[in-house]
């Protein structure tokens, strides 16, 4: 409860930077994934897709993504940060521009799944960064901050992607995204500092036994389940967003992008604001208080038919608002479960299980949305609406679990690895 009256902690100039540089970094890998949604109904219509096929055009980068955050994790403590970053962020980039060179179905899918190899590992050692770079009483703002990359993915990013694809054809929007992350690359090379401090932490143990050693302990797994439950969510309504939006709730091609635009900015205004609170105020209610919205909305927006715009460009910046507020004091309570010298290993399996979790979602769901031919409505979408409903309470549960444990054991993580001074 210390924690609630504490002044918050000013950011120094390069912790600026750091938030920045992690934030547009994020923006890429995530706008790279979100635009897959709103291209959802143009590959499943140009491809002659089923929901089936595009689910597991989703899911095949998530798979990738787990399966290399399992494979990293012994090796993620090992390494200095930023030579991490930029090794899978190359990789990464190298993925999405074959993503926008494919001409076929499979050669798309071996495409996402080079791209979920590196890019599904970029978060995890985003946030091993942020737990090094920034106190525990700093790190609501900062989650805020960096979580804005998937409104600000939404304003700019998914808009133009949707305007240059239906301007050229669905590749470009990846070879565009390919060029953004170039320069980013570049800063980070130039301008972050070497992470090296946690090297210093004596650790004889092999990659294997550190993977071990983290997946052993019973609080890191209480973390583990509710980073995985909580992903479940948005991996099964958003791949298909555009095709119920397009063919349930009639919104026009043209009007796609303003949805999102729409969506994206509330998202852009709620996250620091969200950010600064869970800094001042429990992290845990604020969450319990988002998914009770979450939940609420999510009900009516997946049960929804032919609706007019205005309508639902409502209720879909009020779904957003809820979803998007869990993630921020979900993400600070969850990194802030392990010790210094395991969190290179927590967040790589953390975001493993996350794309997991995820790309079994995505597939899931799938199997539930059925549509007659492309042009005719999804049937059942309101079914995922209520397994979400399910999982949202389940979730409330086990982030009570973390809260719970961080009060028990405040000095685990008060301060970050390096000094004010050091940064």
């Amino acid at each position: 409860m210390k924690n609630t009256t504490k002044q918050a902690l000013p950011f120094t100039s390069y912790q600026k930077f750091a938030v920045f540089i992690l934030a547009i970094t994020q923006f890429t890998v995530i706008l790279d994934f979100m635009v897959m949604s709103p291209l959802g109904d143009i590959l499943m219509k140009s491809m002659q897709l089923k929901p089936t096929h595009f689910g597991l055009v989703v899911s095949a980068y998530a798979f990738s993504a787990g399966i290399s955050g399992l494979l990293t994790a012994g090796f993620a403590d090992k390494f200095d940060r930023k030579k991490l970053l930029l090794f899978f962020y190359t990789g990464f980039i190298l993925g999405t521009i074959l993503c926008g060179l494919v001409n076929s179905y499979a050669l798309l899918v071996a495409a996402r799944i080079f791209t979920g190899l590196f890019g599904g590992v970029i978060g995890s050692i985003s946030m091993a960064i942020v737990t090094d770079l920034f106190s525990m009483q700093q790190r609501g703002r900062v989650m805020g901050f960096i979580q804005m990359a998937f409104g600000a993915s939404q304003i700019f990013g998914i808009p133009l992607g949707l305007y240059i694809a239906t301007a050229w054809d669905w590749h470009a929007p990846f070879l565009w995204v390919a060029a953004m992350a170039a320069i980013i690359a570049i800063l980070i090379a130039l301008k972050l500092k070497p992470l090296t401090e946690h090297l210093a932490i004596p650790n004889k143990n092999s990659a294997f036994q550190h993977l071990i050693h983290t997946i052993s302990k019973r609080e890191y797994r209480i973390g583990f389940a509710a980073t995985a439950i909580l992903s479940v969510g948005g991996f099964m309504l958003m791949p298909f967003g555009s095709a119920f939006a397009i063919n349930n709730l009639k919104i026009t091609e043209h009007q796609l992008p303003l949805l999102f635009m729409i969506a994206g900015m509330s998202t852009l205004i709620i996250m620091p604001i969200i950010g600064k609170l869970s800094d001042k105020i429990d992290k845990f209610k604020i969450f319990t208080a988002a998914s009770i919205w979450t939940i609420l909305t999510v009900a009516v927006y997946t049960n929804l038919a032919e609706t007019p715009f205005w309508l639902v460009a409502i209720v879909n910046v009020l779904m957003m608002m809820g979803v998007m507020s869990r993630m921020v004091p979900s993400t600070a309570l969850v990194t802030s479960i392990p010790a210094k010298e395991d969190r290179g290993a927590f967040m790589s399996i953390n975001s493993s299980l996350q794309q997991i979790s995820g790309g079994i979602a995505a597939a899931f769901a799938g199997t539930i949305v059925v549509q007659k031919d492309n042009f005719s409505p999804l049937e059942h979408y309101n079914t995922l609406g209520f397994i979400i409903i399910g999982i949202s309470i389940l979730s409330i549960f086990l982030l009570s679990r973390v809260n719970q444990h961080l009060k028990k054991h405040p000095e685990q993580d008060s301060e970050p690895v390096l000094s004010v001074s050091e940064i």
